[in-house]
């Protein structure tokens, strides 16, 4: 089994910063892309930012300049560093991961339980 373990989320004054961090464990041959989404009440969870296994990323319109996606291989782990918080960021983020477990197998997505981040105004 595979799990995905968030950490990092909390209630924020708008202009603050935080960090996220999710940590992949379990029978894991290689990860693929990763990302975090984000689902705010009476909305659909959107993409926030992807990050491949080579470093690429994207990033949705609305957090450009002010979100930063990374990831460390070594401990299977995607970070998202949120700075310049709005209360239109308000939502639970979830994190994601394209999971294969064995050589030449196929890549499953995986999802962690989520984590509140709340911004005040």
């Amino acid at each position: 089994q595979v799990q995905l373990v968030e950490s990092g989320g909390g209630l924020v004054q708008a202009g603050g910063s935080l960090r996220l961090s999710c940590a992949a464990s379990g029978i894991i041959f290689s990860i693929n892309n990763m990302g975090w989404y984000r689902q705010a009440p009476g909305k659909q969870r959107e993409l926030v930012a992807a990050i491949t296994s080579g470093g690429s990323t994207n990033y949705a319109d609305s957090v450009k300049g002010r979100f930063t996606i990374s990831r460390d291989n070594a401990k299977n782990t995607v970070y998202l560093q949120m700075n310049s918080l709005k209360p239109e960021d308000t939502a639970v983020y979830y994190c994601n991961a394209d999971v294969r477990t064995r050589f030449s197998g196929p890549y499953y997505p995986k999802w962690g339980q989520g984590t509140q981040v709340t911004v005040s105004s």
